[in-house]
């Protein structure tokens, strides 16, 4: 029995590879290009920094990615605002829907009123925001 449980191949582990990398390159850097060399390989988002340098030396496509961190906070907020915008309009809605069902047309419509004209102001600082934001994206987010 122990001639055929030699003869019996065993297949487990890792399958291989049809065309296995097998030749290794070494270079040296000082610590100012090893600096500028971690810069461009961060920038181009890859993971793996052998496949970051043979996509440099065969000239393929690097990509490089940047991160405005100016605009992210910008969108932060943006998006913060919007949501308490949000929220400003359900109450609105709720707070109409209370004074038609709770008031007197006369004392109804005299807090309309005064809700309309908050609603005036509210609606000049939203357009405020989205000429800010306007400008915002023509000075920073230019898209080239």
């Amino acid at each position: 029995m122990e001639e055929n449980d030699r003869k019996q191949i065993r297949k487990t582990g890792r399958k291989p590879k049809i065309d296995p990398a097998v030749h290794r390159y070494s270079f040296n850097l000082n610590d100012e290009d090893n600096a500028k060399f971690l810069a461009l390989f961060d920038q181009s988002g890859m993971k793996v920094t052998a496949h970051f340098i043979t996509a440099c030396i065969f000239q393929k496509t690097v990509k490089t990615v940047k991160i405005n961190m100016d605009a992210v906070e910008y969108h932060e907020g943006l998006t913060r605002f919007f949501s308490q915008f949000r929220g400003i309009a359900t109450n609105y809605n709720q707070i109409v829907k209370l004074l038609n069902t709770n008031f007197s047309d006369k004392k109804a419509s005299a807090y309309l009123y005064k809700l309309e004209k908050q609603t005036i102001e509210m609606k000049e600082l939203l357009l405020k925001v989205v000429a800010l934001s306007s400008e915002f994206e023509k000075k920073y987010l230019k898209k080239e």
